[in-house]
Protein backbone atom coordinates (compact mmCIF):
# COMPACT_ATOMS: atom_id res chain seq x y z
CA UNK A 1 0.00 0.00 0.00
CA UNK A 2 1.55 3.10 -1.18
CA UNK A 3 1.85 6.22 1.19
CA UNK A 4 -0.74 7.90 -0.43
CA UNK A 5 -3.61 6.03 0.15
CA UNK A 6 -2.65 5.22 3.63
CA UNK A 7 -3.06 9.30 4.47
CA UNK A 8 -6.44 8.87 2.24
CA UNK A 9 -7.65 6.15 4.42
CA UNK A 10 -6.26 7.99 7.69
CA UNK A 11 -8.10 10.93 6.41
CA UNK A 12 -11.18 9.13 5.78
CA UNK A 13 -11.09 7.73 9.54
CA UNK A 14 -10.06 10.65 11.03
CA UNK A 15 -13.44 12.41 10.14
CA UNK A 16 -15.29 14.84 12.54
CA UNK A 17 -17.86 12.29 13.61
CA UNK A 18 -15.23 9.77 14.10
CA UNK A 19 -13.68 12.31 16.37
CA UNK A 20 -16.44 12.55 18.28
CA UNK A 21 -17.40 9.39 19.19
CA UNK A 22 -13.65 8.43 19.93
CA UNK A 23 -14.48 11.61 23.17
CA UNK A 24 -17.91 10.67 23.47
CA UNK A 25 -16.33 7.28 24.40
CA UNK A 26 -13.55 8.10 26.32
CA UNK A 27 -15.72 10.56 28.22
CA UNK A 28 -18.48 7.85 29.08
CA UNK A 29 -15.06 5.28 30.29
CA UNK A 30 -14.08 7.79 32.68
CA UNK A 31 -17.24 8.31 33.96
CA UNK A 32 -17.68 4.53 34.43
CA UNK A 33 -14.49 3.78 35.80
CA UNK A 34 -12.86 7.02 37.80
CA UNK A 35 -14.60 8.23 40.85
CA UNK A 36 -13.73 11.39 40.72
CA UNK A 37 -15.10 12.10 37.14
CA UNK A 38 -18.30 10.44 38.37
CA UNK A 39 -18.43 13.05 41.31
CA UNK A 40 -17.96 16.06 38.92
CA UNK A 41 -20.55 14.90 36.03
CA UNK A 42 -23.17 14.47 39.38
CA UNK A 43 -22.49 17.65 40.66
CA UNK A 44 -22.77 19.40 36.98
CA UNK A 45 -25.94 17.92 36.34
CA UNK A 46 -27.02 19.09 40.26
CA UNK A 47 -25.99 22.25 38.96
CA UNK A 48 -28.79 22.07 35.98
CA UNK A 49 -31.34 20.88 37.77
CA UNK A 50 -31.40 17.11 38.03
CA UNK A 51 -31.27 15.33 41.03
CA UNK A 52 -33.48 17.55 42.92
CA UNK A 53 -35.18 15.95 46.09
CA UNK A 54 -39.18 15.30 45.99
CA UNK A 55 -40.94 16.81 49.54
CA UNK A 56 -44.41 15.10 50.69
CA UNK A 57 -46.39 16.11 53.41
CA UNK A 58 -46.82 12.31 53.91
CA UNK A 59 -46.21 11.20 57.98
CA UNK A 60 -45.62 7.92 58.23
CA UNK A 61 -45.45 6.03 61.80
CA UNK A 62 -42.55 6.82 63.96
CA UNK A 63 -39.72 4.88 63.46
CA UNK A 64 -38.38 2.67 66.05
CA UNK A 65 -35.64 3.88 68.35
CA UNK A 66 -31.93 3.81 66.61
CA UNK A 67 -28.20 4.42 68.60
CA UNK A 68 -25.90 5.82 66.98
CA UNK A 69 -22.21 6.76 68.22
CA UNK A 70 -19.63 9.29 67.49
CA UNK A 71 -15.77 8.87 66.46
CA UNK A 72 -15.34 10.64 69.92
CA UNK A 73 -17.39 7.89 71.93
CA UNK A 74 -20.49 9.99 72.12
CA UNK A 75 -24.06 8.50 71.99
CA UNK A 76 -27.00 9.39 70.66
CA UNK A 77 -30.69 7.97 70.09
CA UNK A 78 -33.63 9.07 67.91
CA UNK A 79 -35.87 8.73 71.31
CA UNK A 80 -33.69 11.51 72.91
CA UNK A 81 -33.97 13.55 69.64
CA UNK A 82 -37.85 13.71 69.95
CA UNK A 83 -39.19 17.40 69.26
CA UNK A 84 -36.22 18.14 66.95
CA UNK A 85 -36.23 17.74 62.95
CA UNK A 86 -34.28 14.63 62.62
CA UNK A 87 -31.98 14.83 58.90
CA UNK A 88 -30.24 12.01 58.36
CA UNK A 89 -27.47 10.59 55.68
CA UNK A 90 -26.29 7.35 55.02
CA UNK A 91 -23.47 7.60 53.21
CA UNK A 92 -19.30 6.26 52.66
CA UNK A 93 -16.45 7.55 51.14
CA UNK A 94 -16.12 5.07 48.21
CA UNK A 95 -19.51 6.03 47.13
CA UNK A 96 -19.38 8.88 43.99
CA UNK A 97 -23.02 10.13 44.19
CA UNK A 98 -22.37 10.56 48.09
CA UNK A 99 -19.55 13.02 47.61
CA UNK A 100 -21.57 14.65 45.05
CA UNK A 101 -24.42 15.32 47.59
CA UNK A 102 -22.13 16.23 49.84
CA UNK A 103 -21.06 19.45 49.27
CA UNK A 104 -25.24 20.35 49.47
CA UNK A 105 -25.76 19.07 52.45
CA UNK A 106 -22.58 20.85 54.14
CA UNK A 107 -24.09 24.06 52.40
CA UNK A 108 -27.72 22.99 53.95
CA UNK A 109 -26.20 22.03 56.87
CA UNK A 110 -24.80 25.99 57.30
CA UNK A 111 -28.03 27.68 56.69
CA UNK A 112 -29.81 25.47 59.49
CA UNK A 113 -26.88 24.92 62.20
CA UNK A 114 -28.12 27.93 64.09
CA UNK A 115 -31.39 26.64 64.69
CA UNK A 116 -31.37 24.38 67.60
CA UNK A 117 -34.63 22.54 66.07
CA UNK A 118 -32.54 20.74 63.30
CA UNK A 119 -30.13 17.36 64.14
CA UNK A 120 -28.23 16.74 60.71
CA UNK A 121 -26.66 13.15 61.24
CA UNK A 122 -23.96 11.83 58.93
CA UNK A 123 -24.04 8.24 58.95
CA UNK A 124 -21.20 6.25 57.56
CA UNK A 125 -22.70 3.06 56.63
CA UNK A 126 -18.94 1.40 57.03
CA UNK A 127 -18.15 2.50 60.54
CA UNK A 128 -15.28 3.67 59.06
CA UNK A 129 -14.46 6.77 61.20
CA UNK A 130 -10.70 6.34 60.25
CA UNK A 131 -11.43 7.41 56.68
CA UNK A 132 -14.56 9.45 56.66
CA UNK A 133 -13.46 12.02 59.61
CA UNK A 134 -10.57 13.04 57.70
CA UNK A 135 -12.80 13.44 54.64
CA UNK A 136 -14.80 15.64 56.92
CA UNK A 137 -11.90 17.31 57.53
CA UNK A 138 -9.93 17.17 54.24
CA UNK A 139 -13.04 19.17 52.49
CA UNK A 140 -13.60 21.78 55.84
CA UNK A 141 -17.51 20.23 56.30
CA UNK A 142 -18.82 21.35 59.51
CA UNK A 143 -20.66 17.75 60.01
CA UNK A 144 -20.16 15.22 62.20
CA UNK A 145 -19.96 11.75 61.65
CA UNK A 146 -21.97 8.79 63.46
CA UNK A 147 -22.40 5.04 62.75
CA UNK A 148 -25.43 3.02 63.84
CA UNK A 149 -25.03 1.35 66.87
CA UNK A 150 -28.19 -0.93 66.77
CA UNK A 151 -30.62 -2.49 63.94
CA UNK A 152 -31.20 0.13 61.63
CA UNK A 153 -34.83 -1.24 60.04
CA UNK A 154 -34.88 -1.37 56.01
CA UNK A 155 -37.85 1.08 55.93
CA UNK A 156 -35.20 3.69 56.87
CA UNK A 157 -31.88 2.55 55.29
CA UNK A 158 -31.25 -0.82 53.15
CA UNK A 159 -28.26 -0.60 51.80
CA UNK A 160 -28.85 1.97 48.79
CA UNK A 161 -26.05 4.94 49.42
CA UNK A 162 -26.53 7.34 49.35
CA UNK A 163 -30.03 7.44 51.44
CA UNK A 164 -31.23 10.04 53.02
CA UNK A 165 -34.34 10.54 55.66
CA UNK A 166 -35.69 12.92 57.92
CA UNK A 167 -37.98 12.37 60.76
CA UNK A 168 -40.15 15.29 61.86
CA UNK A 169 -40.55 16.38 65.73
CA UNK A 170 -42.52 13.47 66.44
CA UNK A 171 -40.11 10.87 65.07
CA UNK A 172 -42.47 10.29 62.14
CA UNK A 173 -40.48 9.27 58.87
CA UNK A 174 -41.67 12.54 56.48
CA UNK A 175 -39.04 11.89 53.87
CA UNK A 176 -37.00 9.32 52.57
CA UNK A 177 -34.84 9.84 49.10
CA UNK A 178 -31.86 7.31 47.81
CA UNK A 179 -29.29 8.34 45.44
CA UNK A 180 -27.80 11.68 45.11
CA UNK A 181 -29.87 15.50 45.61
CA UNK A 182 -29.15 18.69 45.65
CA UNK A 183 -30.42 19.87 49.35
CA UNK A 184 -29.86 23.51 48.49
CA UNK A 185 -33.11 24.30 46.21
CA UNK A 186 -35.31 26.58 47.58
CA UNK A 187 -38.21 24.51 47.76
CA UNK A 188 -36.43 22.04 50.17
CA UNK A 189 -34.91 24.53 52.17
CA UNK A 190 -38.23 25.75 52.66
CA UNK A 191 -39.76 22.08 53.42
CA UNK A 192 -37.58 21.91 56.48
CA UNK A 193 -37.52 25.51 57.62
CA UNK A 194 -41.77 24.15 58.00
CA UNK A 195 -40.55 21.32 59.62
CA UNK A 196 -38.35 22.78 62.37
CA UNK A 197 -41.23 25.47 62.35
CA UNK A 198 -43.95 23.34 63.29
CA UNK A 199 -45.36 22.38 67.05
Amino acid sequence: MSKSSIFSSMKNWLTVRNLLNGLFFTALLLVLFNPAAKVLVIRGLMKIGLFQPGVTTTRNPAVPDISFIDSKGKTISLSTLKGKVVFINFWATWCPPCIAEMTSINDLHQQFKADQNIIFLMVDADHAFNKSVPFMEKHQYGLSVYAATSNVPASIYNGSLPTTVILDKEGRLVFHHEGAADYTNSKFINYLTMLAANN
